[in-house]
Parts: C-alpha cells; structure tokens; sequence
C-alpha cells in the first residue's frame, strides 16, 4: 500500500528523477516556460514552487539550498533577483500547466508548463501574432457588414413568391 507516498515515479530510478527534475526546473526559470508531458509537468510544479520560495526567502543559506536545484549560476541569480521580486507578494501559485494536445510519436499528452505573471518581453511572438489577429479581424468586419447582400435576399424572396 503506498500511504504517505507522494509523488510519481516515472518509470525512472531516483537518481535519474532528481537529475531530471534539476534540468527541467533550470530551464523553466531560464525560458519561464517550457513543453513536457502533463505527469511531468504535474510533479515539476511542486518542485519547482518549492525552489520559489526558497528565493523569496533572499537569505545566503536560502541561495545555498536553491543551489542544490539549480546549478546554472546565471539563472539562479535571475531566480534571486527578478523572480523573487515578481512573486513577493504572492503567497504560492508560482506556476501554470496549460494542457496543449497529444504528442505525434506516442500520444502522450502533453502540457505546458510556465511561470505566472511572465513578463512581456519573453513572449514578443505572442505580442506579434495578437496585432496580426486584431488587425485580420478590422478588415473582416467592412465584408461582413455589407448591406447590398442582406437587401438582395429578401428581393429574391419577393420575387419567388409572385
């Protein structure tokens, strides 16, 4: 019986686990978001909220600790200099898992896991795309809204009836 066990394995030894859930939560802070399956992620959220507050904390022996997780010492002065401000205020939640499909080779669902409150300079892709959308749907609306179409159909109808 598995009482008082928490977490998923993953079909991986601890060792490869642990190794795995270091690389991933560097890269999370690096990119603030990333693509991995949805257990991975799921148990990646934990980690990597823990590691979080560890940062908030902003003391030498919290930095020492969070160095455990994350080796990469540029990402984790980020960790400590702007994440740790951006969730000052936030009592936990770090992080978002957005569902995003199926993955091609083995169907394994797959989600995306990034940090919440992201700051808009790590997305100008997304920016771009918007302004294309906003100004697709401005010049739909003048074909849409034409009248001549609406006035010709109930002529039609007129005409059939007489």
């Amino acid at each position: 019986m598995k009482h008082r066990v928490v977490g998923r394995r993953l079909d991986r030894t601890t060792e490869h686990r642990t190794a795995m859930f270091k690389n991933m939560v560097t890269s999370l802070f690096r990119h603030e978001r990333i693509v991995t399956t949805t257990p991975k992620a799921k148990e990646l959220k934990r980690f990597a909220d823990k590691v979080i507050t560890q940062a908030k904390r902003g003391t030498p022996h919290a930095r020492r600790l969070a160095h455990r997780n994350v080796r990469d010492v540029e990402v984790l002065n980020k960790l400590f200099d702007t994440l740790a401000e951006r969730f000052k205020a936030r009592p936990g939640g770090y992080t978002r898992i957005v569902r995003v499909g199926r993955r091609a080779g083995d169907n394994a669902e797959m989600s995306v896991i990034e940090l919440v409150d992201r700051a808009p300079a790590a997305a100008p892709e997304a920016e771009e795309k918007g302004e294309k959308k906003a100004a697709g749907k401005a010049e739909k609306a003048p074909k849409a809204a034409k009248a001549p179409k609406a006035e010709k159909k109930p002529a039609k109808k007129a005409a059939k009836a007489e």
